[in-house]
């Protein structure tokens, strides 16, 4: 049988109405009873788009020209965003991201959970450029464009060719042509991979993989680099254990953010997990405790509670903190936090949470209140143990809708109501939706 010959790609510009937005943030369009994905559009606009790959099921596109543009479109605040990958959604308006993501929390919390919140809490806001403070920056030298630093080209693995970003911290994100030229000038300068970013209230720590061993020169270089803006140079020769810092040569290896409603600091190594905007992250604690309705006698489980978040400033209104998360390490960091801020009603255990708890010492007693934050996958495993654990009240941070809403109609079968729910805007210009919601025990 002969190779299949894939279908050749049009080459002429076609005119089109935009009816819808996919969930990555591109417009659809229909030609021909075709859906047509378009990077660049807003549903109400007519467009002259350009294919850039046909399927069998759907094509895909992008803009050339926006023939009537919707009212929600605005002027991106990067100049690069068209090729970018690290935001889709900069074209249209902020507020009206916060309603788009609203409408997915809504629809899926229906869809995958058939449940509606009691009431809807308004979206939590926060600075919308220059507020990303951990990311991973892909580098790739070519000899027609020296060094590339930043995130990947849309929907692509190369490197973007960008000279700014406007997501990340500016100390950053408007040096990156500084960042290319230390690339450039290395003598390794094919030989690094990546760069990842990592960002505390107290300095910015830069993390260079490296496929070869540096000469002495090229280590020398970066070192330079780093001191002379106060950042923390480490280097990774191998994998993740293999992260050590060259510059300074002493002192604490931690970065620190604070969280100043409750007189909490949180110290973390820079590959440790930390929310991307520590702004929001800032606004998202305190709001979370609001709802969770702590009161000074209750005990309270964090589950997926990382290095203490949410733990330790919840140690400072409730009467006993337990946090349980996979990670060994990360405990190790819960309880190095808690000593560091004084607190010692606040316990820290690793254990598999796609496990039965119901054995563990720190599960015996039960609990008043319980907060999860789970990664993408979401808690399905836990969900059916919960009521067992006596919580009168659950509050749940997501970072996926569609595992939160099929988790919210687990819950709800095993006796909780859907009391509210919300978005948080963590990552503005993007179709990534942070959702909060609020259960109670019927």
């Amino acid at each position: 049988m002969g190779r299949r010959r894939r279908k050749q790609i049009p080459t002429e510009p076609v005119d089109a109405d935009i009816d819808d937005l996919s969930h990555d943030g591109r417009g659809v369009a229909r030609v021909n009873g075709k859906a047509v994905f378009v990077d660049n559009a807003l549903p109400g606009e007519r467009v002259s788009f350009r294919y850039t790959w046909t399927r069998q099921r759907f094509d895909e596109a992008r803009t050339e020209q926006v023939l009537e543009p919707a009212a929600e479109r605005v002027e991106p605040p990067c100049a690069h965003t068209a090729i970018c990958g690290g935001c889709s959604l900069q074209h249209l308006d902020p507020e009206a991201q916060r309603r788009r993501k609203a409408a997915v929390l809504a629809e899926q919390l229906e869809h995958f959970g058939g449940l509606t919140p009691e009431h809807w809490l308004a979206p939590l806001t926060g600075p919308e450029t220059g507020y990303r403070g951990q990311a991973r920056l892909g580098v790739k030298y070519l000899d027609d464009k020296g060094a590339l630093v930043g995130f990947r080209e849309k929907r692509s693995s190369l490197v973007a060719d960008i000279r700014q970003c406007e997501i990340l911290r500016p100390e950053l994100g408007h040096h990156l042509t500084e960042l290319r030229e230390l690339i450039a000038g290395l003598d390794t300068r094919r030989r690094i991979p990546q760069i990842e970013v990592s960002a505390g209230d107290d300095a910015l720590a830069l993390i260079f993989r490296h496929l070869d061993p540096l000469p002495e020169a090229d280590r020398q270089r970066l070192i330079d680099f780093c001191r002379a803006r106060q950042w923390h140079c480490f280097l990774q020769p191998g994998n993740e254990d293999t992260v050590h810092r060259i510059w300074p040569e002493d002192g604490d290896e931690r970065l620190h953010i604070r969280h100043a409603d409750f007189d909490v600091e949180l110290a973390f190594h820079p590959v440790d997990f930390m929310q991307v905007n520590p702004e929001m992250n800032r606004r998202m604690v305190p709001r979370a405790l609001e709802l969770l309705q702590v009161e000074p006698g209750h005990r309270v489980l964090d589950l997926f509670c990382g290095l203490g978040n949410f733990s330790l400033p919840l140690a400072r209104r409730a009467g006993e903190v337990v946090g349980v998360e996979g990670s060994r390490a990360m405990v190790e960091r819960g309880y190095e936090n808690a000593r560091r801020n004084g607190l010692d009603n606040a316990d820290f255990y690793s254990w598999d949470l796609t496990r039965d708890p119901a054995r563990q010492p720190w599960a015996e007693r039960g609990f008043d209140r319980v907060l999860l934050d789970p990664p993408r996958s979401g808690a399905a495993e836990m969900i059916e143990h919960l009521p067992k654990l006596g919580a009168q009240r659950v509050v749940y941070v997501s970072c996926n809708p569609a595992t939160l809403a099929r988790d919210a109609g687990d819950l709800s079968r095993h006796g909780y109501c859907l009391e509210s729910a919300g978005i948080m805007d963590m990552f503005p210009h993007t179709n990534h939706t942070e959702s909060i919601a609020v259960f109670r025990r019927r």
